[in-house]
C-alpha cells in the first residue's frame, strides 16, 4: 500500500500493495482493494466492493455496498455509486477467450449519480451531475444534468448540480439555479 496512511479500512478488507488511497477515505467491510488502483481523499468504500487494477477514483467518491469496478472504469470527484450498480469492462465476453485488449474504457464525470442496481455497459462516458435512475441501463454517452431511466436507458429530464429534477423553465427546486438549453442535448447552468 503507498500514498497518504490516514485512511481507515475494517479488519475484513484486502489492501493489496500499491494501491493509492488518499487521506480521509473509509474501506468497509469485505472490500477488495487491487494494488493498482487509485482512489482519491475522503472517499466511502461499502461493504463487499471491488476495485480493479486499471480503476482511478476521484476526491469524495461514495460507492455504495456490492460494486464492482473493473479495470478501465474511471469515477471522477464527487460520483455517487448506488448498491450492486454494475461496471462492464468488455462488450462480447465470453469465459473461455481472454479480452483483455478489448477493454473499452468508461468515464464517470464528475458529480454523477449513478441508482441502485443500474447497469453501465463499457464504453461510454457519462457526463457531468448525470442522474442514473435505479435499474436503468446504459447503452450509449450521456449528456451533462441528463436525467436516465429505462431498459435501454433514455433521456426522461434534466438533473441540477444539487440533484432536484428541472421545472419546465429549466430551474432548480433546491437552490432556484438555473440552467439553458445549448443544443438539443447540451445543457449548461447560467452565470
Amino acid at each position: 500500500m503507498t500514498g497518504d496512511t490516514s485512511w481507515s479500512a475494517h479488519p475484513t478488507a484486502i489492501v493489496d500493495d500499491g494501491a493509492r488511497i488518499g487521506a480521509g477515505t473509509r474501506i468497509w467491510h469485505w472490500v477488495h482493494i487491487s494494488g493498482g488502483a487509485s482512489i482519491g481523499r475522503d472517499c466511502s468504500i461499502g461493504q463487499g466492493v471491488f476495485v480493479g487494477n486499471q480503476v482511478n477514483i476521484g476526491d469524495t467518491v461514495k460507492i455504495q455496498n456490492n460494486v464492482s469496478i473493473y479495470d478501465g472504469v474511471t469515477l471522477e470527484d464527487g460520483v455517487f455509486c448506488g448498491p450492486s450498480c454494475v461496471f462492464t469492462n468488455v462488450i462480447n465476453p465470453r469465459a473461455e477467450i481472454q479480452r483483455k485488449s478489448e477493454y473499452r474504457p468508461t468515464v464517470v464525470k464528475r458529480g454523477s449519480t449513478i441508482g441502485a442496481n443500474a447497469t453501465i455497459v463499457c464504453g461510454h462516458t457519462l457526463g457531468e451531475y448525470c442522474f442514473i435512475a435505479a435499474g436503468a441501463v446504459i447503452t450509449g454517452d450521456v449528456p451533462a444534468y441528463a436525467l436516465m431511466a429505462g431498459v435501454p436507458a433514455r433521456r426522461i429530464g434534466w438533473m441540477s448540480k444539487a440533484g432536484g429534477r428541472l421545472d419546465a423553465s429549466l430551474t432548480c427546486p433546491l437552490t432556484g439555479a438555473r440552467y439553458r438549453l445549448a443544443g438539443p442535448d447540451h445543457l449548461v447552468e447560467e452565470t
